[in-house]
């Protein structure tokens, strides 16, 4: 099968908050005949070896990521890495801090919820997460089997999304704290989604920082949101990257590869990521 001589750089699986393995997300890669991909699972590397190996299996580039969390006065700024270095020393102990900070925080949000007369046991939202750090979308598929909600969107919408009254902040890095550890692990810091994040604002202080590239192409950007993010990486001297930001059916409408993004990102990528 030929290469379609595109990309996707923002992809989850089941080590984080996706529903399909990494196995799993590399054959729809392979499905749609995409030339590389980065697994970026939230705050974890786990996913990491089994995607390598299946990506390798279907002649398709892989590129080591991952995606942090990180918050700038309760706004949620997400720091994707790419090309790290998974042996740096200290690297698995910080992001096993953040992950713990998940299950604590996923307790906070089961007992807001109870209060608001939506009850879910704990061990049935573990259970949803098969071994993945604890997060929202395990609570909102708890919601949704127990009929409280019919999809993930309303879940949110009307309970655990930003602003909604069983909300609770994650403990996560601040974002230079982010850029500064994919930058200590050799990657290359980008920001993630800014069309969702809507704090433009903090794009010149971030590149002070180091940030390296910024999200074009992401779902929910549509072709004015692409100009303008085109358009702040002239202005500041970024890469530029995009993906899906999959996580599988009733985890949002994105499909792996559904977003445009040329292989031509690749190659600038590499070139600033540490050599080793």
């Amino acid at each position: 099968m030929t290469a379609s001589g595109y990309v996707d750089l923002h992809l989850h699986t089941t080590c984080s908050d996706g529903v399909n393995t990494p196995e799993e997300v590399v054959a729809f890669a392979r499905q749609a005949r995409l030339a590389a991909i980065a697994v970026t699972d939230h705050d974890t590397l786990d996913g990491l070896p089994a995607a390598a190996a299946a990506a390798e299996a279907a002649a398709i580039d892989f590129i080591p990521g991952v995606e942090l969390s990180a918050s700038d006065h309760q706004a949620d700024v997400h720091i994707l890495g790419y090309y790290l270095d998974t042996a740096t020393p200290g690297l698995a102990e910080e992001l096993r801090i953040l992950r713990d900070g998940r299950q604590s925080r996923g307790e906070r949000i089961l007992d807001l919820l109870a209060h608001l007369g939506v009850p879910l046991h704990l061990e049935r939202v573990v259970a949803i997460a098969a071994g993945a750090p604890l997060g929202r979308p395990h609570i909102g598929a708890a919601m949704i089997e127990a009929g409280y909600v019919e999809t993930m969107d309303e879940a949110f919408e009307r309970y655990i999304g930003y602003h909604a009254p069983a909300y609770v902040p994650k403990r996560t890095l601040d974002p230079a704290g982010a850029i500064d550890l994919v930058k200590r692990a050799g990657g290359v810091p980008v920001l993630a989604h800014p069309g969702s994040l809507r704090r433009d604002d903090l794009i010149p202080a971030l590149v002070a920082h180091g940030l390296v590239g910024i999200e074009v192409w992401h779902p929910k950007h549509d072709a004015q949101r692409v100009r303008t993010y085109m358009a702040a990486a002239e202005t500041f001297g970024l890469l530029v990257t995009g993906g899906s930001d999959f996580h599988g059916a009733g985890r949002g409408e994105s499909t792996v590869g559904a977003q445009p993004v040329p292989l031509a990102v690749v190659a600038p990528l590499l070139a600033r990521a540490r050599p080793r």
